[in-house]
């Protein structure tokens, strides 16, 4: 049995659902929404779309150009708020993506790890009816990982109201209308975020003037499916400081692969993709 096999989180194959806590307590107020026969008429989603909002009802949804719509919502800095708002820039993208809070700012740096293709802010306003009546939400990101349209809300798990609940709920039902996953991050699954927030500090480009990429993973090739710790590997180099600093960032660029539910440490095991 390899190491990648027997590791909680192993870095090279773990997707999204993997490292973080999913909030799926919104399953119990689905009852509250009118979903008659035509909701997918009758609730509705707005879009920034160049200059102007446009509103499509849930059923047209698929015709939104998506990829290239705004966010709803600026991102805006004023003295003495509560939030941490800012602009994050992602290599996978290449382009610096708005968050609300320091917990929606490390969903971006997950999204950067897995590579999503496109991520965009403050996506849409839903607009949709439950049994007491009429409510609204902007889901927070909507990303295009492996292909795959994934609607995210971002709430830590104490933080969840009750009609906070019944918004994910209706995001939910919305996701499924359209084929797309959807997920409330409520938390992050042990260590993997100190863990990649150690690994993005290695994700900008970066010159090889000493060829230490090819010298790891000739390395580590070399051991025959077996596991190197992170000590061994570095030693391993011709200069073994910064061999530490490219095993993380072929870490980040998943060339190697680590257990994402386990401490960054020199015991740590690398293996080869």
């Amino acid at each position: 049995m390899s190491e990648a096999t027997v590791a909680k989180i192993p870095s090279d194959s773990s997707h999204l659902d993997r490292l973080v806590l999913a909030y799926d307590g919104d399953a119990r107020l689905r009852d509250r929404l009118r979903l008659s026969d035509d909701w997918v008429r009758q609730w509705s989603s707005t879009w920034q779309v160049g200059d102007g909002k446009v509103c499509w009802p849930i059923r047209d949804m698929s015709h939104v150009p998506v990829l290239s719509s705004r966010p709803m919502r600026g991102f805006t800095w004023r003295a003495k708020q509560r939030h941490r708002p800012g602009l994050e820039v992602m290599a996978s993208t290449g382009r610096q993506h708005g968050f609300e809070s320091l917990e929606e700012m490390r969903l971006l740096v997950a999204l950067d790890f897995l590579r999503a293709s496109e991520v965009l802010s403050q996506p849409f306003r839903l607009d949709f009816d439950h049994a007491s009546g009429h409510a609204w939400h902007v889901p927070d990101f909507l990303a295009v990982v492996d292909g795959g349209m994934w609607l995210l809300d971002v709430r830590p798990i104490e933080l969840i109201k009750e009609e906070d609940a019944l918004k994910f709920a209706a995001a939910r039902e919305v996701a499924a209308a359209c084929g797309w996953r959807y997920s409330v991050v409520a938390g992050w699954r042990p260590h993997v975020w100190s863990v990649l927030d150690h690994l993005s500090s290695r994700r900008r480009p970066t010159r090889d003037l000493l060829g230490m990429r090819e010298q790891l993973l000739t390395t580590i090739s070399g051991q025959q499916g077996r596991a190197m710790t992170f000590f061994e590997l570095a030693n391993a180099t011709s200069v073994p400081s910064v061999g530490r600093a490219n095993i993380v960032r072929l870490l980040w660029q998943r060339e190697l692969g680590v257990d994402l539910g386990s401490p960054l440490r020199d015991s740590s095991l690398i293996w080869a993709l």
